[in-house]
Parts: structure tokens; C-alpha cells; sequence
């Protein structure tokens, strides 16, 4: 079997991949090298979670990775296009003699000049995005127009292949001219067996509700994520407002500007049970997933996926996501594993709350269903569809 040499650049060490990286590693057909532009994030504090992150779980272990330097006049990942600027890329590739190269996205100059300066040395471009057609099409007609000149007819145009992680991310590429001969599956998945190794915490559910300060009898909603405008966590809070069920709670896991905003509106209200917890770092969350019964995340246009319902359902949960969550069209069979409702819709969410709330025997239908999808969303099929996208370009 042939080994093949990979580079992959990414912006900064980010949670979600760095296991993935690590799997990656393990395999005996691929020599993986990931180049990060930036080390921000494992030394400052998160802008969207607005408070000092230090990841337990180790970013930079079971792989060969870089950090390049980066020449920006505004050097952060937060500071647009120009923010990284990372030349040594250049050397690297020269040196290397890499088979591909995966770059995820096109954001930033570095990733853009990364694919330049790898065609010009005869290695192969892979692209992996995130972006769904349905958040797409929604944008001014200027900017598909401009993208159509800039994506479809110069990047993509000498882009290898596409490395698509769902359904709508697969409608995006096709909107913009990718052939289907340059599609592979490339799932966004999360560390699958981590999450699913917590599950014999569920023996101790009502212990676990007890620690967190929730009454064993309430059925519990969660949310986790970034308290930010795009992933509106007050629709949550209205949906739950409106709902008739005594036997319920709220459990917010994250933390934000909207904290405050939030907090206010259940003294407003007089909201009972509803919990607003912070920041859980991922060796932690396991505990709240096992704990909770019905997982929300109602975001709106900018949640290009959401791995958090990747994380929720390997804990058997159903899950209500509104129809803007990237994730939605893979993950979410409605009336199967949960529901999808249109976004802002408060009451059609709440609806949907209720008759979870009030059906423990559909609830724990939907978790098993999550569970069956998820089982078969994981890092085996995102190698599988790298060495499938090897094969490919080899030939041609």
C-alpha cells in the first residue's frame, strides 16, 4: 500500500481537531504534518466565550505539527483576511515534497497563497470547508457574484478536490461549479468513543442532577455553546417561557455577552429552574450531556455545522435544532432523532419542547436514533474519504 505525505493547514489549534489529527496520525497509509498560523488560541483568552480558555484535552499530542510565523501588521485570527500572513508556508512546501495538501477554507491570505505556492511545486490541493448552501444563498447578490468570480473560476478552479463534511456543505461546492467527481465525504465528526465512554455515568443521572442543583424529577433541556447573538439562546429561553410541563428545567453550559442579557429576562419573568453554569471545559461537559434529556441549539445563519449535536447525540439525546444549523440536514431526521424547526420560530420550538417533554418513551426513542447516526459520523469515515480523494488525484 502506497504512504502518502500530507500537509494540512489550519488557522490556529482548535479542540474539535486536534483528535482528529491524532487518528489521522495513527494510520498506516497516511504521514500527516499540520501547520498552524497562529497560536493564539492556546494563549489568549476566547473572544466568543469572553473569559480565559485553557483546553483540557491535549491540542498538540500524537501528531507532527508547526507553528508558522506570521508577518501580519494585525496579527489574530479575529482580524479578518490579512490577520495571518505566513510566508515560511513557502519553504515548507518546497522542502517537503508533500502529496497533497488540505487547506481548510479561504479566509485568511495564508490559506489562498498556500494554495498558489503548492500548485506552483506540483502538489495537490484538497479544500475543506464548512460553509452550507442554504446560509449561502440567503447573502446579498453581490457577494455570489464576486464569490462566483473568485471561488468558482480561480480557486476552486485549481483546487484538486473537495473535502465536503455534510449534505449542505456538498450543495455549497456544487453551487459553485465543483464537479461530482471532485466531491468526497469527509464528515465533521467529534472524538466519538471519548463522549460515548461517559455513558455509563447515566447509571447515575439523578446523582448527577443533585450536583448540579437540578431536582432528580425535573426533565432537563440543555444548551451548550457560546452565549452570542448567532446561536440565539433567548429563543431557548422564550420556547421555555411558553411551555405548560411542571416537570421541567434549563441548563445552560457556556458563557457570553448574552449572559447578563439572559439572566435578567428569567428575573423579569420569574422563570424557575433555569441554571446558567459558564464555561465547561471538555473533560467536563460529559457530565451535563449524561445528565439532560433534550438538547436545543437554535442558531441562526453563521452556525455553519454545530459539533456540539455530534457531542449530544453520543450521549442518546434527541435534539431540536432550528433549519439554519449546518448539521441539521445530516444529523437531524425529523420525527426520527428530534426536529427541525424554522429559525425564530419560538412557538414551533416550544411545541416541539413539549411534546418531548411530555413523551419519555419518545424521548428515549429519538436518543436511541442519535445514537445509531452518530455511531456511523465518526474520524474512520473522514480517513476513508482522504485516502478515497488520494486515490483519486493519483490518477488523474
Amino acid at each position: 500500500m502506497k504512504r502518502y505525505k500530507i500537509a494540512f493547514l489550519l488557522s490556529h489549534p482548535i479542540q474539535y481537531f486536534s483528535p482528529l489529527f491524532k487518528e489521522i496520525a495513527k494510520h498506516s497509509q497516511i504521514d500527516l504534518t499540520v501547520y498552524y498560523c497562529s497560536d493564539e488560541s492556546i494563549k489568549v483568552k476566547d473572544v466568543g466565550f469572553g473569559t480565559e480558555v485553557k483546553w483540557d484535552i491535549p491540542l498538540l499530542e500524537g501528531y507532527k505539527y508547526k507553528f508558522l510565523k506570521n508577518f501580519s501588521p494585525k496579527p489574530s485570527i479575529y482580524a479578518g483576511f490579512f490577520g495571518l500572513i505566513n510566508p515560511g508556508i513557502v519553504n515548507e512546501l518546497r522542502k517537503e515534497k508533500y502529496d497533497a495538501l488540505i487547506v481548510h477554507g479561504w479566509n485568511y491570505f495564508t490559506n489562498i497563497f498556500a494554495i498558489i505556492i503548492a500548485k506552483v511545486f506540483g502538489i495537490k490541493v484538497f479544500m475543506r470547508g464548512e460553509n452550507p448552501l442554504n446560509q449561502e444563498i440567503i447573502k446579498p447578490c453581490y457577494k455570489i457574484f464576486l464569490k462566483k468570480i473568485i471561488l468558482k473560476n480561480l480557486i476552486f478552479r485549481i483546487t484538486d478536490a473537495f473535502l465536503y463534511v455534510g449534505q449542505g456543505n456538498k450543495e455549497f461546492y456544487r453551487f459553485y461549479g465543483v464537479p461530482e467527481r471532485k466531491l468526497f465525504f469527509v464528515p465533521y465528526a467529534v472524538e466519538n468513543e471519548r463522549f460515548i465512554s461517559y455513558n455509563e455515568m447515566a447509571k447515575k443521572k439523578d446523582e448527577l442532577k443533585k450536583e448540579i442543583g437540578i431536582p432528580p424529577d425535573k426533565v432537563v433541556i440543555l444548551f451548550s455553546g457560546k452565549l452570542i447573538n448567532k446561536k440565539r439562546p433567548i429563543d431557548l429561553l422564550m420556547a421555555y417561557e411558553r411551555l405548560q410541563f411542571e416537570n421541567k428545567a434549563l441548563v445552560y453550559v457556556g458563557d457570553s455577552y448574552l449572559r447578563n442579557n439572559l439572566e435578567e429576562y428569567v428575573k423579569k419573568k420569574h422563570l424557575k429552574e433555569v441554571y446558567f453554569l459558564g464555561f465547561k471545559n471538555q473533560t467536563e461537559l460529559p457530565k451535563y450531556y449524561v445528565a439532560s434529556d433534550i438538547f436545543v441549539l437554535p442558531s441562526s445563519s453563521g452556525e455553519t455545522w454545530g459539533l456540539v449535536v455530534n457531542e449530544a447525540m453520543c450521549f442518546h439525546l434527541p435534539v431540536i435544532v432550528s433549519d439554519m444549523v449546518g448539521c441539521g440536514k445530516d444529523l437531524v431526521r425529523h420525527g426520527e432523532n428530534g426536529f427541525v424547526y424554522p429559525v425564530g420560530d419560538v412557538d414551533k420550538l416550544a411545541d416541539y419542547l413539549l411534546k418531548l417533554l411530555r413523551e419519555p418513551e419518545l424521548r428515549e426513542k429519538m436518543g436511541k436514533r442519535s445514537f445509531e447516526i452518530i455511531s456511523k459520523w465518526s474520524y474512520k469515515e473522514d480517513i476513508a474519504g482522504i485516502l478515497e480523494a488520494l486515490e483519486y488525484v493519483g490518477k488523474h
